[in-house]
């Protein structure tokens, strides 16, 4: 491979953070469980939040305005305002969690750190995006940053432009095949995949990926093999 730039997804590769949301979502559901079955609720939940995606994007501010607007249609709209003041003391907590990175991601960073330009390439909003990476202590290994606004081709293609690199040179890292993965091989990177113990429903496949540049390891660590 003659890569030149090499990027990060931010949740669930470089630090936690699909736990502190299905925490979040138990607490939901047992604020909700009056009105609903817990799987009711996280079904409930779930079908608005992938209805706002057009709307919101992702992150931790959309997921509270979907928490509220979930359990407005789940009470038929007869919510009392205490419980739309819990969720919204919910989202509060959780945007204040603390940053615990993965195992393996400072030693990797700092070994291809000055041999490759490494980016980060995360979804969600970006005024939280910018400060967990501030507050994780990884933020100068990284030559720039990029909040997607989605992880489609062309978001990548967009991306690739923007650093002056062709495709060929450049490799995604993340947890998420489908949208770290798929759509980088699709443009004609290459891809890591790193998985993590907990996915998002929104984010799984149900499918095997097989492509001559993608490599899935069980750890960050064993990237560095790979680009020995």
């Amino acid at each position: 491979m003659n890569l030149k730039v090499i990027a990060f997804d931010a949740d669930d590769t470089l630090f936690i953070n699909e736990p502190y949301f299905q925490e979040t979502e138990q607490k939901f559901c047992g604020l909700m469980e009056d009105y609903l079955s817990h799987q009711g609720i996280s079904q409930e939940l779930f079908k608005v939040e992938i209805d706002n995606l057009k709307i919101y994007g992702y992150g931790i501010k959309a997921y509270i305005l979907s928490m509220i607007e979930a359990a407005m249609k789940i009470s038929n709209n007869t919510i009392p305002v205490e419980v739309i003041e819990k969720i919204l003391e919910y989202g509060k907590e959780l945007l204040e969690k603390p940053i615990i990175l993965l195992d393996g991601v400072e030693e990797t960073l700092q070994t291809l750190h000055g041999k490759y330009k490494l980016v980060v390439a995360t979804k969600g909003d970006l005024l939280d995006q910018r400060r967990k990476l501030h507050d994780s202590g990884l933020g100068h290994y990284f030559h720039h940053i990029e909040v997607m606004a989605d992880k489609q081709e062309k978001d990548y293609s967009d991306l690739i432009k923007r650093l002056e690199i062709q495709p060929s040179s450049f490799l995604m890292i993340g947890n998420s095949l489908k949208s770290d993965v798929l759509p980088v091989l699709a443009i004609g990177g290459h891809a890591v995949h790193i998985p993590f113990h907990t996915t998002w429903a929104h984010e799984r496949i149900d499918y095997k990926v097989e492509h001559e540049n993608f490599n899935t390891f069980e750890k960050m660590t064993d990237v560095l093999k790979r680009l020995q």
